[in-house]
């Protein structure tokens, strides 16, 4: 095609950091600095500062009607990438050229407020997002119908669910019709049946000739949508290619994470109500395990601290995601209907499983916590979990790895069939 609409010429991205200040920020966190600050009282403070370089050096061309996927760990500059091409923010030093209308599906849920009713937040959200009013109410009906929200389209959105409030934050965003789309982690929220309506969303966006530059963890979604892709690491671009050949290199390149350095790490988003310290993998007679077996009874815990003691609506969960990206488990506290009630400022969550499920294989845990509804704490990638092959059936016979990522109990039978005569 020739016809180059996005280009990063040498882009570095510098952040100075006062003490305890993470260096991960999400566009969230940018827009919301950005609406909140001239109610900001400005103070004067000595702090200790540090430098971080977010992007360093970063140069690549795309162009128009290519669907590209962004893929690194946590940190590796996805982010800043994007809010650099959205004008969010300014390079420090390089250059980023943006030649057509842009459109960002930001982390979902930007500019919605709880007092505001549904209809009202879609239009807060779409303004935010630069829709014009017009555009908006022409597109009213398509965005609360893809939402599936049209019951309580005037209930204020403190009343909603979290899945209702993704589903209505993501079908406004969704319904932009710019000439280059770009989309950061919008996969990581909502259930499954969401996300490939998301996916199908994306993918129509993406037939119809538009640019798409999309940031995800979810390497079965990349590997759907884009044809070519980008890896970053430290900021640095360190791959291009076709998708295949980028996420097995990306795969293969990450390492083994210590569960010992949950509490430092800095690639962590959230409010921060609520921390996680460290996590533990106990065997059925609750012994450390590096590694479990499937069909063994299996217990995960994660240490957290807090702000302050009896937080009240927490929600957590251990997600285990396959290597190639795709989430096989999710332990969630609330999808069983278990609540904590007050929870003290300190202490261990806890969950059994028994007969662990998952066939031989190396998964990844994601650590993630929600305190009223708001996200206290989210780690990627918290820690490596080996699986080996376990008398899961209780026959003698082992599973092997490449049947199946499920184990699931069975019950079979022979009938016999008569003829007649």
């Amino acid at each position: 095609m020739g016809n180059v609409v996005l280009r990063a010429d040498t882009l570095s991205k510098r952040y100075t950091l006062a003490a305890g200040q993470l260096p991960y920020k999400t566009l969230r966190d940018d827009l919301t600095a950005l609406f909140t600050r001239p109610f900001r009282r400005h103070h004067r403070a000595a702090v200790e500062a540090a430098e971080f370089w977010a992007l360093k050096d970063v140069s690549l061309e795309i162009e128009q009607g290519e669907v590209v996927g962004i893929i690194g760990r946590n940190g590796a500059g996805k982010s800043t990438l994007l809010k650099i091409f959205s004008r969010i923010t300014d390079p420090t030093s390089g250059s980023a050229e943006i030649h057509g209308r842009v459109g960002s599906l930001l982390e979902v849920g930007v500019g919605f407020h709880g007092e505001l009713s549904g209809r009202e937040n879609i239009y807060l959200s779409g303004a935010i997002l630069g829709m014009k009013r017009a555009e908006i109410a022409r597109k009213f009906d398509e965005i609360v119908s893809f939402a599936e929200v049209e019951r309580f389209i005037d209930t204020p959105a403190k009343h909603y669910s979290s899945g209702m409030y993704v589903r209505l934050a993501f079908a406004v965003a969704a319904h932009l019709e710019p000439e280059i789309l770009l989309i950061d982690e919008v996969l990581a929220v909502g259930d499954v049946a969401f996300q490939k309506k998301c996916l199908g969303k994306m993918d129509d966006v993406a037939k119809h000739g538009r640019t798409i530059l999309f940031v995800s963890h979810y390497m079965a979604a990349i590997e759907s949508l884009c044809t070519l892709a980008y890896r970053l690491d430290g900021g640095r671009l360190v791959q291009s290619g076709t998708t295949r050949e980028v996420v097995d290199a990306y795969l293969s390149s990450v390492p083994t994470v210590d569960n010992a350095s949950i509490r430092l790490r800095r690639d962590r988003r959230g409010t921060g109500k609520l921390r996680f310290t460290d996590m533990d993998v106990a065997d059925d007679d609750g012994s450390p395990a590096s590694v479990i077996q499937s069909g063994q009874d299996v217990e995960f815990s994660v240490g957290y601290t807090s702000d302050g003691a009896n937080l009240k609506n927490v929600s957590m969960a251990f997600d285990i995601f396959a290597t190639s990206g795709q989430c096989m488990l999710s332990l969630n506290n609330e999808m069983v209907g278990v609540e904590f009630g007050a929870v003290p400022s300190s202490g261990r969550l806890c969950c059994r499983i028994e007969r662990f499920p998952l066939a031989p294989g190396q998964y990844y845990v994601t650590l993630f916590c929600r305190v009223n509804g708001e996200i206290a704490d989210w780690l990627s990638q918290a820690a490596v979990l080996t699986v080996e092959a376990g008398d899961f059936f209780g026959t003698g016979r082992l599973p092997p790895s490449t049947h199946g990522g499920f184990l699931v109990p069975q019950c079979w039978r022979l009938e016999s069939q008569q003829t007649g005569h």
